[in-house]
């Protein structure tokens, strides 16, 4: 088998959509933490040369990334359960907010051709690109009303704002502008990913991105086909690393303002289902995931909040300087 190759991107080497955490080093060599989010994706397990069980189980037991933050959570977890064995809950629905591109308030990225895409960094016509420290996400969605099993097939549309707290579509001077924005349609295992940057802080609102879950792509360009409404919480770890970046500039302070019992879209139990786990590094950017529980059982109880100056959930302004 050949050794895989990185693709080179504006931030460096990557493969599979990841940053490379040693970027003068080949694929196989990136260490615990890169092959653990590699070994997360069905792609990755069948193009990484010379990782077996082995590699799994040393990179189950590697210790967190550096800046304090948490280990991607263990690869193979049992469906319907998290890497730890316990049961997996159904996320909290949560509004979209006033700045969800769906056409329920406003502008409808989602009709768009390209849409469908991993890497989000860039506008769909690829002009536009938002700067920021590099940020993969991932996330299993489950179907709970199934049995737990892996929800193959659906279409995940996230979104979330510039490193200045700003939303494409709406913010002034970004109305033309489409990045940050994209679908995915999950595998097999109900797993999607996105390459992106790490959001910023804005007054009010605790880091976050935004998720919409449709039974399948051809739903999409109807915002009342969604099946499920959440948003992911970002750990205070990464993110006290990230905003002391300049590009970053009022983060550190509007979360110096906030916390996730306070505020108002987690402060119900303090995001205790929707914290990513983290791990990387601000030079070498970072991996999140998050495994989602869905149940179709139960109807869908969240949407936009249309109108306001505030991020989703309201109360929030985006840091002016």
């Amino acid at each position: 088998m050949s050794i895989p190759e990185p693709t080179q991107t504006p931030h460096g080497p990557a493969y599979e959509g990841r940053l490379l955490d040693r970027a003068d080093e080949e694929v196989v060599d990136q260490g615990a933490a890169f092959d653990i989010r590699t070994l997360m994706s069905r792609r990755g397990v069948l193009g990484l040369a010379g990782l077996g069980l082995g590699a799994v189980v040393l990179a189950a037991c590697a210790p967190a990334a550096s800046g304090g933050t948490t280990s991607a959570p263990t690869p193979g977890a049992t469906a319907g359960s998290t890497g730890g064995g316990a049961a997996v809950a159904e996320i909290p629905d949560e509004t979209a907010g006033p700045y969800p591109g769906d056409g329920s308030n406003g502008p409808d990225v989602l009709e768009d051709s390209g849409i469908v895409r991993q890497d989000i960094r860039s506008s769909i016509d690829g002009g536009a690109t938002a700067d920021g420290v590099p940020l993969a996400f991932e996330l299993q969605i489950l179907d709970l009303a199934g049995g737990g099993v892996p929800f193959a097939g659906v279409a995940v549309y996230a979104w979330h704002c510039t490193a200045q707290g700003e939303y494409s579509l709406y913010s002034s001077g970004l109305e033309s502008v489409t990045y940050l924005r994209g679908v995915q349609v999950e595998d097999d295992e109900g797993r999607v990913s996105f390459t992106s940057i790490f959001p910023g802080c804005y007054s009010g609102r605790w880091p976050h991105i935004h998720f919409e879950v449709y039974p399948d792509v051809a739903s999409i360009t109807d915002s009342t086909m969604a099946i499920a409404t959440s948003q992911i919480a970002l750990p205070a770890t990464a993110c006290d690393a990230v905003y002391a970046e300049t590009a970053y500039h009022g983060s550190a302070r509007n979360l110096s303002q906030i916390t996730l019992a306070g505020d108002s879209v987690f402060g119900d139990d303090s995001g205790a289902l929707q914290v990513a786990t983290v791990s990387g590094s601000v030079s070498a950017g970072y991996a999140a995931a998050l495994v989602v529980g869905i149940d179709t059982a139960t109807a869908p109880s969240a949407g936009a909040a249309p109108g306001g100056q505030g991020g989703p959930g309201g109360g929030g302004r985006p840091p002016s300087d």
